[in-house]
């Protein structure tokens, strides 16, 4: 055997970490280089359907929301180019691409496409470049968006090997007779459809699609023209792993396109994460095939028994401002027990809100409230009665980002927890703000009923935090709430969601969950229940008479 032919052999059956390793160090999926995309040098996004990468004549220019500048050229469908993913939609049948009698082999190979993802976005060359480019978009702190891609890839790592077909586990029951058994099965929708939001552009996407995607479904998927560079990348990542191309079909386009291919391809789910206004208009035009993460205007309460206030501070303050307020679980309504305000806490608040700087991007652009918007909601806020400004409030200095965005200092806002409940500024008050915008308020133990009425009468209830060791409070406070992600006790928090329990809303039944084997199951599967009758007949059965 020659020298050649040898070290050829030793390659070929090497290790697949070590051939992988090779393609970790080139990044030869990638077709963008996160540090160099600049107004100069725009990167371009592409669309992916039946198998194919393809642009047309329509681009959007997206502004780098740091400086303004034309950075990104994302190629959009209108509603004239939608033929083909109508197709490809309308191709896929009721019963999937894979089901628990059809193609079993293809959970083993997404269990193995998850194991080779995992390990590819883990390496620290592709950790790093995606952080960056979740950067680039969506301008958060680099420990902030690095979370959010070791939170994707420890997902992916969950869902290797095995892990994919047990979550189509199945059950039996025995029957009334001989030969009879009825069997539980997980069963996919078969077309699905996939729409996320600009604030995590790379974890809920994700974590989203490759659920669709392990229950036997064959998913078209929309991320906001704003960051969807991220997601066109992380599927070049996953073609790279084993996906199959035509497994995904990947669209950029406005809402009107995408509503408009909603109807006509009729996927069987469709998953929306945004704000309610869209979430409720397209449960009316889907009909109700719809599962929803909407808005979060999410609460904290300080209980009665005051601990380790710097510790305490410190996560209101991550609650609150980390990337800028734009999450879903952003701790939008403090709950302040008596007890605290006789402590340093407002004080270390304001004081660890004022750290936050533009030049590391723990504050930033919001992208999706502009800066007057913000301040006339604030000064809105100061006309009720006993209201105050406790810090911020203010335009940020220095900075270069576009009128299109936000940017304001980390803001909080004391209001009495009276004039809250009253009915001409309860709305005012629970207005989501998705930026860097609290509202503070206290409340005596003879109040307590006060605060449930105000967290009842909330339209959304998606993750809270309930500070406090005391195990009666705690009982009592979640016996009265709804809120599907619940943090309790001393360390409590609202935001920081990992891969390793459910996130997700509570009290809706359209509500969608993410990340775990039970949000998966409910969101991207129905249940099918088949009977087994097989006989034998008993001897000398004879027809009965009719009944």
């Amino acid at each position: 055997m020659s020298m050649l032919r040898f070290c050829n052999q030793i390659r070929n059956n090497a290790p697949h970490s070590l051939r992988l390793s090779r393609l970790i160090h080139s990044l030869q999926f990638a077709t963008v280089k996160a540090d160099e995309i600049s107004g100069s040098q725009p990167a371009e996004v592409q669309n992916l359907v039946q198998g194919k990468w393809m642009t047309g004549s329509n681009w959007n220019t997206i502004l780098d929301p740091l400086n303004g500048e034309s950075f990104i050229k994302v190629s959009e469908v209108d509603e004239n180019g939608i033929k083909p993913f109508v197709e490809s939609l309308t191709k896929c049948p009721k019963h999937g691409l894979h089901n628990p009698f059809k193609s079993p082999e293809r959970y083993l190979l997404y269990g193995d496409v998850s194991a080779k993802a995992g390990h590819l976005l883990l390496t620290p060359e592709v950790a790093d470049f995606f952080t960056k480019l979740v950067q680039r978009v969506s301008p958060k702190s680099y420990t902030q968006a690095y979370t959010e891609v070791y939170v994707t890839g420890k997902f992916l790592e969950n869902f290797s090997s095995d892990q994919v077909r047990f979550l189509a586990r199945s059950f039996g029951v025995p029957g009334n007779h001989l030969g009879q058994q009825s069997n539980g099965f997980r069963w996919p929708y078969g077309p699905v459809a996939l729409i996320t939001p600009f604030n995590f552009p790379l974890e809920i996407p994700l974590l989203q699609l490759m659920g669709a995607l392990y229950m036997g479904n064959k998913p078209v998927l929309k991320v906001d023209s704003k960051v969807c560079i991220v997601m066109e990348q992380m599927l070049r990542l996953l073609h790279a792993c084993g996906m199959p191309m035509e497994d995904v079909d990947f669209i950029n386009s406005d809402g009107g396109t995408m509503n408009k291919l909603l109807l006509e391809g009729n996927p069987r789910m469709t998953l929306f994460t945004g704000s309610s206004r869209v979430a409720d208009k397209l449960a009316y035009d889907l009909n109700g095939r719809i599962k929803l993460e909407d808005a979060g205007f999410d609460w904290k309460i300080l209980g009665p028994d005051v601990h380790e206030v710097d510790y305490v501070s410190w996560v209101c303050d991550q609650d609150a401002y980390a990337c800028s307020g734009q999450k879903c679980s952003a701790q939008s309504l403090l709950f302040m027990h008596e007890n605290w305000g006789k402590t340093s806490l407002m004080q270390q608040l304001s004081s660890l809100a004022g750290r936050r700087k533009l030049d590391d991007l723990t504050i930033g652009p919001v992208l999706t409230f502009t800066t007057k918007a913000m301040l006339d909601h604030k000064n809105n806020l100061l006309r009720i009665p006993g209201s105050k400004l406790l810090f911020g409030g203010e335009e940020l200095e220095n900075h270069s980002i576009p009128s299109i965005y936000g940017a304001i200092k980390p803001t909080a806002i004391f209001v009495p927890l009276e004039q809250i409940l009253k009915k001409e500024h309860y709305d005012l008050v629970t207005k989501e703000i998705f930026g860097p915008f609290q509202i503070i308020t206290e409340y005596k133990d003879s109040q307590i009923p006060m605060v449930l009425e105000a967290l009842e009468r909330m339209h959304a209830h998606l993750t809270a935090a309930v500070v406090s060791n005391d195990p009666l409070f705690l009982q009592d406070i979640l016996g009265k709430t709804v809120n599907g992600t619940t943090y309790v006790g001393l360390r409590a928090r609202t935001t920081g969601a990992p891969q390793n329990h459910w996130f997700g809303p509570a009290g809706d039944p359209r509500g969608a969950g993410i990340g775990t084997p039970e949000a998966i199951k409910l969101v991207w599967s129905c249940h099918r229940e088949v009977i087994y009758d097989v006989g034998p007949v008993p001897n000398n059965w004879q027809i009965p008479p009719s009944t």
